[in-house]
Order: C-alpha cells, then structure tokens, then sequence
C-alpha cells in the first residue's frame, strides 16, 4: 500500500490525459499486450493508474510491477508547468535593475 505523499506524487507525474505505451506484456487474464498506448483516466487512492487502453479495455497500471512509458504529457498539464515556469521566471527577476 502506498502513503498519502507517494500516492500525490503519481498523480502529479501521471496527470489525467497522458499518454503511456506499455513496454511488457501485463501478467493479468485480461493481459494486454506490449505496445499497447492509451490514456490515463485518474489514480486511485492505492497509486493505481487507471487506463482507457486504446484497444478498449480498462485494465490499472501498478508503478514500480508494470513496465511502461509516458509519450505525452495531457495539453492542461503541459500549460500549467509553462505557467508555473514563467511564474518562477518573473518572480526571480526582483530586484533585478537593467
């Protein structure tokens, strides 16, 4: 089981809308195969990342059993780090003078 600041951590690395290819074959009955992508739809309360696979299937990938990777960042995310950055970027220059 994961701890409260771990499982905030996967959210914030594995935002809803990433996309992520799996790189091994799950060991599960519904097993999906490697090379399947798809999109990432929340993380429960355990780390669970639950996918929309595009093959249509719904199977959770486990961080640290599950060999993927991330192709993309959702598009919110993506804004929101570039909004953060410049934030950073602004604030950093105080006292600065030209």
């Amino acid at each position: 089981m994961n701890n409260r600041n771990e499982v905030e951590r996967i959210r914030n690395q594995y935002p809803i809308g990433t996309r992520i290819e799996l790189l091994l074959t799950m060991d599960d009955m519904q097993g999906i195969e490697k090379g399947t992508k798809g999109t990432v739809i929340g993380v429960d309360d355990i780390g669970t990342i639950h996918m929309k696979w595009d093959n249509g299937r719904g199977l959770g990938l486990i961080p640290g059993e599950d060999n993927f990777k991330v192709l993309s960042i959702s598009q919110e995310e993506k804004i929101e780090k570039s909004e953060e950055h410049s934030k950073e970027q602004s604030q950093g220059m105080r006292g600065m003078s030209l």
